[in-house]
């Protein structure tokens, strides 16, 4: 954590400290029941975490991106659903400070900064995946608001969030179809519907649920920034700083795993001796070390990329690939170095396996990164004809 300042590190130090003593002791438990943690996510308030990634005037303790990234981090390595608490939150206040109008900063950054106001993003539908081009959610200017209808779907933190930038379109002719697509910063009222809450192998607690809207209204003012159109733009430089936290969960969810392999490894005997010494299983920690650490670095090179103010999604790509692929294999390896524990619920291992493929489809699959780092490597390399 060389890069860090010294106020930097105390807060990752703050975190990890918060994880040891206050997560660890309770999360299997939560897990389990699929209890959403509501005194786990007061802690994190209390903390400043929702407020790491906004600056004065509004937040009081902004860090860098690679002092967020390892503060995910370990929040992911305590329980990777409180990482995911924060996420969505913190790309929806990015988006904010990058492209919202004074009133927008002044009337939200505030309440955020402090988790009082929680927020989610909302850009999946039912059906459309990853093509967010082809969404079928519009809203129609009528007057001084708009009207909106349309479903989405895989929204994380839908019923504890209070503000939700919605990706839409305001102009369904338009041609190419992403410049007729805007952001509305919309807060739940009548027309809009929590529809259910789905069920998933991992990622417990935080809810992930369907909404529809029927009719539902938000004022004119809503849309984010001065025009309509720019919403595609907008939140791909917002997914920047999303796929940075969603690889810096994987990391932490691979350290987790390492660790507690690690440990298992030094106890536990046979033959006459730690399994760490069999081959085999040193093999393993070897793989799982080297994977992790690279996993970091890339992590650690994205933010860096990010906070230039260059453009940043190939290297956000790269490492949220990457490091999820390694964190799933890390997980499995995990399972394998505990042997029969591994598979039991009373071992953390099996959540680190179930929760670590959300990193590889979440904020964009590992599909769709490889042709983001494509696209860029091809760009950034262009050979005249």
């Amino acid at each position: 954590m060389d890069e860090l300042t010294q106020e930097e590190s105390d807060i990752v130090e703050l975190v990890r400290e918060f994880v040891d003593n206050d997560v660890k002791p309770v999360v299997r438990e939560l897990e389990h029941a699929n209890t959403y943690p509501g005194k786990l996510i007061d802690q994190m308030k209390q903390l400043g975490i929702f407020g790491l990634a906004i600056p004065e005037p509004w937040g009081a303790a902004r860090v860098s991106t690679p002092c967020y990234a390892l503060v995910t981090e370990e929040l992911a390595r305590g329980w990777m659903s409180l990482a995911g608490a924060m996420g969505g939150h913190t790309v929806v206040a990015k988006l904010i400070q990058s492209y919202g109008t004074q009133q927008q900063q002044d009337t939200y950054l505030p309440q955020m900064a402090t988790g009082e106001l929680r927020a989610t993003m909302a850009l999946t539908e039912p059906g459309g995946g990853s093509d967010l081009q082809a969404m079928r959610t519009t809203a129609r200017r009528a007057g001084d608001c708009y009207v909106i209808n349309g479903a989405k779907t895989w929204i994380s933190n839908a019923r504890s969030s209070r503000l939700i930038a919605l990706l839409c379109k305001t102009d369904p002719a338009a041609r190419p179809a992403h410049t007729g697509i805007s952001i509305l910063l919309a807060e739940p009222g009548r027309g809009f519907t929590v529809s259910r809450d789905l069920p998933k192998l991992g990622y417990k607690g935080i809810e992930s649920c369907e909404l529809t809207f029927d009719d539902f209204r938000v004022p004119a003012h809503a849309l984010l920034g001065e025009r309509e159109g720019e919403g595609f733009a907008q939140m791909m430089r917002g997914l920047e700083i999303g796929r940075i936290q969603v690889a810096s969960r994987a990391v932490g969810v691979g350290r987790a795993a390492l660790e507690d392999a690690l440990r298992y490894a030094q106890q536990r005997e046979s033959f006459g001796k730690p399994i760490w010494q069999h081959q085999s299983i040193g093999n393993y920690l070897a793989d799982m070390v080297t994977k992790l650490t690279a996993a970091r670095q890339l992590v650690l090179h994205a933010a860096r990329r990010f906070d230039s103010g260059k453009r940043a999604d190939m290297e956000a790509g790269m490492a949220k690939l990457f490091a999820s692929e390694a964190a799933m294999q890390i997980a499995l390896d995990a399972v394998r170095i505990h042997g029969g524990y591994g598979y039991s619920t009373e071992f953390d291992v099996e959540r680190y396996f179930r929760d670590a493929p959300l990193m590889i489809v979440g904020e964009g699959t590992n599909e769709i990164q490889r042709n983001v780092i494509a696209r860029q490597l091809i760009k950034r390399n262009s050979v005249a004809p």
